[in-house]
């Protein structure tokens, strides 16, 4: 796994940690951070067993987004190189979380801002702590949201509420987050890695390949018609109840225990 992100799994929760608490956890365009993630992301789809995943920074920030640093450096290149740079760099990270199957949580520790924030938006579920703040900042830097952030953030927040945080670049705090649903709670900073354990906990007790196909189902729904939904909805029911870990939910309801799912 590469320097920036950690990988730490506990039973079937993954905990991924943005490390690089000195550049606040800022994603570049190309390189360190976009390997990061989509070989996390591959080695989560690999491992069955898996359930939920919890995503989250080192330090003060979450992520501070895009490098400013490294955006200077651009200056003077040629549009379509800057193009091939975004496309086969850090678009490859949404293309990965976004479509991960396993339901993921971010675990907002501080600021999430333009690209930070988009990274956020990529998971199913967002926590905030406290002291975590949001803003869609591009246009303050005189560029637009690269990363895809002009489809994740209104699915997020609504489509006004999005193109407010757009064209402002103004910075939310955690309980204005919370007002327009950008986070679904705010907790004290101290307990935000215990909350997100928590729940990530209570996510995992369900069987894998339910979860997995209810977060493919949640996906599709936000751009399909009903009647193809209905379709892929029944086709994923009836590989549901063949499952043992159907046979095993409603066994154990009948003999009112807790059921043990094998994924199976």
């Amino acid at each position: 796994m590469s320097d920036f992100l950690t990988f730490e799994r506990d039973g079937p929760v993954v905990t991924l940690t943005m490390n690089d608490p000195d550049r606040r956890n800022a994603l570049s365009i190309e390189g360190g951070s976009t390997e990061a993630f989509t070989e996390a992301c591959a080695r989560i789809a690999a491992e069955a067993d898996v359930r939920a995943v919890i995503l989250t920074g080192a330090g003060s920030a979450f992520s501070a987004g895009g490098d400013l640093k490294a955006m200077r450096e651009r200056f003077g290149m040629k549009p379509a190189d800057i193009r091939e740079s975004y496309r086969r760099g850090i678009q490859k990270i949404p293309l990965a979380l976004y479509e991960l199957d396993v339901p993921t949580i971010a675990a907002v520790n501080g600021p999430a801002i333009g690209a930070g924030l988009d990274l956020a938006c990529m998971c199913d579920i967002r926590i905030g702590a406290e002291g975590s703040s949001y803003a869609e900042s591009f246009v303050s830097v005189g560029i637009v949201p690269g990363d895809g952030g002009a489809w994740l953030l209104p699915r997020a927040v609504g489509q006004s509420m999005a193109a407010e945080m757009a064209f402002t670049g103004d910075r939310l705090d955690a309980r204005a987050a919370l007002a327009c649903g950008l986070v679904s709670r705010v907790v004290p900073d101290a307990e935000l890695m215990d909350a997100a354990r928590a729940l990530a906990g209570r996510i995992a007790r369900n069987p894998p390949q339910v979860l997995r196909m209810t977060k493919r189902l949640l996906r599709e729904g936000q751009h399909m018609r009903l009647s193809s939904l209905l379709e892929m909805s029944a086709a994923f029911q009836a590989l549901a109840h063949t499952t043992r870990d159907h046979e095993e939910a409603v066994n154990a309801w009948f003999e009112k225990r807790r059921p043990s799912f094998e994924g199976r």
